[in-house]
């Protein structure tokens, strides 16, 4: 097994603790005040602890090499594990939704604030430190399902971080409808979370195309390596979890031998690989009377 996917597997089992360890902590601020607030807190929390356990899943799958039924590999499980992730949040928002409501039509003061609040304030500080370290991580390796879980914590973060001081004012001011408004509140930033969460997913699963700045990175390497080649057109890219596709056509002069035209490829393809890592690329050789005068001119 890999180096880097070691370090996957190690941190996405690291979450599962953490977000155990933050649930405990929740859990209890809820209990010992009856805050709304902090009840859509514990909530979210359970999500997380889920998130991490599919996050832990899919990227053990994703690691199995190809096969007969998947050639292309397993890469695009962590963009499913991302989707259900976000279907979780946005249940996670319509239960805070409905304890919020019960929560109005039945009001109760918020008993030993400064507990609850204390105990929040710790789960909240140890999920922005994980957040941060699975955000690194995630960009790195280019894990879906490690940034997932990475942009969930830090969603939670700044909720949470508003929750507090949100309970803070309902025990200052006495107005207790501030409670559950505050956890509609959180519910609706969290229904948000989730939303993007599965639009950015399913576009993966679509075979969206990378950002404009890492095709033209590719345009500039292809031009840069393939000399003695005419042109690169027809090019084409794909994201699927860590993995990137590539596939072009790549013009060569029509007396070039087969041997000359694949060093040029060789040394394309290294170039490639060297500064953009988990990609697999396919080059189709064409003769120079199929130049169609666009896309990468050699340099």
């Amino acid at each position: 097994m890999e180096r880097g996917l070691q370090q996957a597997l190690r941190i996405a089992a690291g979450s599962i603790a953490v977000g155990l360890a933050v649930l405990g902590l929740r859990t209890a601020a809820w209990w010992v005040t009856g805050s709304a607030a902090l009840f859509s807190d514990a909530v979210e929390s359970v999500v997380n602890v889920a998130a991490a356990l599919l996050a832990l899943f899919a990227i053990r799958l994703s690691a199995m090499p190809a096969d007969a039924n998947h050639p292309y590999g397993h890469t695009k499980v962590e963009l499913i594990s991302a989707v259900v992730e976000g279907m979780l949040i946005v249940l996670a928002a319509v239960a805070i939704l409905l304890h919020a409501r019960d929560v109005y039509l039945y009001p109760a003061p918020i008993e030993a604030p400064l507990a609850g609040m204390a105990l929040n304030a710790m789960s909240t500080v140890l999920n922005l430190g994980w957040a941060l370290l699975l955000l690194r991580t995630g960009r790195r390796m280019r894990s879906p399902a490690l940034l997932g879980d990475g942009r969930h914590l830090m969603s939670d973060v700044v909720n949470s971080s508003g929750l507090v001081i949100g309970v803070g004012l309902v025990v200052v001011t006495g107005i207790r409808w501030l409670d559950p408004l505050l956890a509609v509140l959180a519910a609706l930033y969290i229904l948000g979370a989730g939303s993007f969460l599965i639009r950015d997913s399913v576009s993966g699963l679509m075979d969206a195309a990378p950002g404009e700045e890492v095709v033209e990175r590719v345009r500039r390497l292809v031009a840069l390596h393939a000399a003695g080649a005419i042109e690169a057109h027809d090019l084409r890219m794909r994201h699927a979890g860590r993995t990137t596709f590539l596939d072009f056509h790549l013009v060569v002069p029509g007396s070039m031998t087969v041997a000359e035209a694949h060093a040029i490829c060789d040394r394309v393809e290294a170039a490639l690989k060297a500064e953009m890592e988990g990609m697999l690329i396919s080059i189709h050789l064409e003769p120079e009377g199929k130049a169609k005068h666009e896309g990468v001119l050699v340099l």
